[in-house]
């Protein structure tokens, strides 16, 4: 019997020679059964040369073709953003949640299972299988370091899931929030290998960053930027669900047996709150009771369902929360607005995608989709402060809204002209029984979300609770032993990391059995614990409406709580167990030098700013950037920094003799922050929108000529700190034609989504009179713009 050979991979990365296994030419049923899936991609047979003169006379070569195991699910993973424990009804949150209700219902659902506490981290390590630290996201991608741990670059010995199930046979598809490209590299000069299309996904539709504007957001399909429609009832949230339903739809049209696997990752319930007005409508004066009486309801909700024991307890409010009785007439009506449009929000949402699984079962795949829904990659987010924000950008750049200020938006809240959050007493509620919330990697308030399964294939068990401890890095080792998988050992040439999950399907139809998941550490921003059998400790380094630490890492107060008696962790045993407590922050600093955790890096808004951390960065020693019509799409991390400081513009444009000028000619930003240089009605001028909050305008005295001019607008910047104002002076062909000043300025950002344009605003205006999109298209030609700074 001839062989067919596969030839020898070495597997570099970690240096391992790996020899792979033969099939036989007999062998053309079941072929699949005979692959070593332990090394991907599997590689094409090496067929002996051909003797045969005339093709006729030939036998031809078994076909091999990877596939999926046979009977492995279709997967749908779904990921919500910012909604803590209580944020679902099936958690005794006030939110009805129908499509979550089902899913538990018909399957099983997780009391016990836990993020890192924020969203990159999270998400990494759930597409991973590895700790967050392990896949270079210790935090947020716009906060990486130089360190191990912490660069923001996902490696390649930690390969991801996707990339695992297409290399098997898989067809794959992500939509929605990303958040795991390291930041200067979200630009058309890549490099391209952490992007979602070399991530494990043949398709990508959905943002690149921590947010948008769910009215106008900035998208890709792939790496191609999308101009979303002039719609006036356009929403992201509905837009990628379609996109979802037509992918999934056209690939079991064409390959109804191969298996897929969708990512679907909303931005909601992440800041900015947008929901359609008819939503919002819904939930009108549900709120009035306030936060302290709603996390009241909720915890009684959760006892009567059996979501937490008998007995649990409330934790304490953190101090800076106030009592709802305290609060003044004007507070209770803001607050209980943007509770409304919260709610909105989760309902909305958890509707879109019931759509999605309605489609899933109308092409007769329910039963053989493993559905995976995570109501939350970390705990409900405190990041509004006391009063919330009609603009989350005021947040970034340390300027505090009034509750006046906000008041003028109240009818508003919610929609295309606000770009709102909360306060953080809702985000507390949302986190019931917890004290703490989002970016508190050291309480469940931070990292425990509702998590429910259903398998009808693989799951017997309906409508069951499990309590097994679990973590996001189990999700990757259930999804493959459930396709029958192995993890494989070397992928893409590269040797890969062990995965540290555990997989969940020991649980699935067993509510008793001892969780396997016995030890994982958390650590955010200095806020670090570690679980071990049962026990928790942990110590609070800073809460997220802090912007400095608490105390000095050395010096931190560690608290220790037997999480199988105290759901709420409110009995700090310390005093009790002085030993167990030493020998478990013991076991930390072990998890932390074997996870590349250390050094431990508590700094926030420093870390923003990449020359402070050592973080590449595109425009670093650049003084001048020269642009051309058709650049567009720069995001802010990609772009030349012109805050605090100086700055020229030079445009170099041409007018056609029978036009009007009217247009972008440079814009970065929009609504909610940001500047222009643009003309209008034939009149150049220049725009500074700082936070939507205040607008600056320098105008020309005169219209621009046809023909070609050279347009110069100089800030001179007053110096003496960030924020500050300045001068502006305009000239035509050097001809000073306008001057004006500006007051303020922003010191930290513009926008997490919003972009740099040439000849073009997208997403949403920095002037309104302009507009975005089509219509702010400059009606001449931009042969050359530099933006030069000092």
């Amino acid at each position: 019997m001839r062989t067919i050979p596969y030839p020898p991979i070495l597997g570099h990365g970690l240096g391992a020679a790996v020899l792979l296994s033969a099939l036989t030419v007999a062998q053309t049923v079941a072929v699949a059964d005979a692959f070593d899936r332990t090394i991907l991609p599997i590689p094409d047979p090496v067929y002996p040369p051909s003797t045969v003169l005339d093709v006729r006379d030939a036998t031809p070569p078994p076909r091999i073709q990877v596939t999926a195991p046979e009977g492995a699910p279709n997967v749908l993973l779904v990921l919500l953003d910012d909604l803590g424990f209580a944020g679902t009804s099936t958690f005794g949150g006030p939110v009805g949640t129908p499509t979550f209700d089902q899913i538990a219902n018909q399957g099983l659902h997780y009391n016990n299972f836990h993020t890192t506490a924020v969203c990159s981290p999270t998400r990494a390590a759930l597409k991973s299988g590895r700790n967050h630290h392990v896949n270079n996201m210790g935090a947020i991608i716009e906060t990486g370091t130089a360190f191990p741990g912490n660069t923001g670059q996902i490696p390649n010995q930690v390969a991801p899931l996707a990339e695992m199930l297409r290399l098997n046979g898989y067809s794959t598809g992500a939509f929605g929030k990303w958040h795991e490209l390291a930041a200067w590299e979200a630009s058309i000069s890549g490099p391209f290998d952490r992007w979602p299309t070399r991530q494990g996904f043949d398709k990508f539709y959905g943002f690149l960053g921590g947010e948008t504007n769910q009215w106008a957001p900035f998208i890709y399909d792939g790496t191609h930027v999308v101009e979303p429609p002039e719609d006036p009832d356009y929403h992201f949230m509905t837009d990628m669900t379609d996109q979802a339903v037509a992918w999934m739809k056209y690939q079991k049209a064409l390959t109804p047996d191969k298996p897929f696997f969708v990512y679907f990752a909303p931005g909601a319930v992440h800041a900015p709150h947008h929901v359609p007005q008819h939503w919002i409508a819904r939930w009108e004066g549900k709120f009035d009771q306030g936060w302290d009486r709603l996390r009241e309801e909720i915890l009684a909700r959760q006892i009567e369902r059996g979501i937490v024991p008998e007995g649990t307890v409330l934790a304490p409010k953190p101090e800076a929360i106030q009592d709802w009785d305290s609060l003044s007439a004007d507070e209770k009506r803001l607050f209980t607005r943007q509770a409304e449009v919260f709610a909105a929000f989760v309902e909305y949402t958890d509707h879109e995608i019931g759509r999605l699984l309605e489609a899933i079962a109308a092409t007769g795949q329910a039963d053989n989709t493993l559905v995976v829904l995570i109501y939350g990659d970390n705990g409900t987010s405190a990041e509004g402060g006391r009063y919330g924000m009609f603009s989350e950008m005021t947040y970034f750049n340390g300027v505090q809204e009034t509750v006046p200020d906000m008041l003028r938006f109240l009818d508003r809240w919610g929609g295309p002209e606000t770009y709102p959050h909360m306060a953080a007493g809702w985000a507390v509620a949302f986190d019931t029984p917890y004290k703490w919330t989002k970016q508190v990697g050291s309480d469940f308030g931070g990292t425990k979300v509702g998590m429910a399964v259903r398998w009808p294939k693989g799951i017997q068990a309906k409508g069951e609770l499990r309590d097994q401890f679990s973590h996001v890095i189990d999700i990757a080792p259930t999804i493959l032993e459930a396709a029958g998988l192995p993890e494989p050992k070397v992928v893409n040439g590269v040797a890969q990391r062990p995965m540290d999950g555990v997989s969940l399907v020991y649980s699935f139809d067993e509510a008793s059995a001892p969780e396997r998941h016995t030890t994982q550490y958390f650590e955010m921003f200095g806020n670090r614990a570690i679980y071990h059998e049962g026990w928790l400790a942990r110590t609070i380094h800073r809460a997220p409406w802090e912007s400095e630490p608490r105390r000095a890492l050395a010096e931190d107060i560690w608290e220790l709580y037997d999480t199988r008696d105290d759901f709420s962790l409110v009995n700090d045993l310390s005093p009790q167990h002085p030993e167990r407590l030493v020998a478990l922050q013991a076991l930390f600093m072990r998890e932390a030098e074997k996870n590349n955790v250390l050094p431990i890096d508590d700094r926030v808004f420093e870390r923003l700013v990449p020359a402070n951390v050592g973080r590449p960065d595109l425009m670093a020693g650049r003084t001048s950037l020269t642009l051309a019509e058709g650049m567009t799409g720069m995001t802010e991390n990609v772009f030349i920094n012109i805050k605090n400081q100086s700055k020229t513009l030079t445009a170099e444009v041409e007018i056609p003799d029978d036009v009007t000028a009217n247009g972008i000619i440079l814009a970065q930003g929009g609504r909610f922050g940001g500047w222009a240089l643009y003309v209008k009605d034939g009149v150049p001028a220049y725009d500074y929108n700082f936070l939507g909050l205040e607008r600056f305008t320098v105008a020309a005295s005169e219209p621009l000529a046809p023909g070609q001019s050279t347009i110069r607008f100089e800030f001179d910047y007053d110096g003496g700190g960030p924020g500050k104002g300045g001068t502006g002076t305009l000239f035509i062909n050097d001809r000073k034609v306008g001057e004006g000043r500006i007051d303020r300025t922003q010191p930290a950002i513009f926008s997490a989504d919003e972009t740099a344009d040439v000849g073009i605003d997208l997403a949403t205006p920095v002037v309104e009179a302009i507009g975005a999109g089509r219509a702010s298209t400059f009606t001449g030609r931009i042969p050359k713009v530099t933006v030069e700074v000092k």
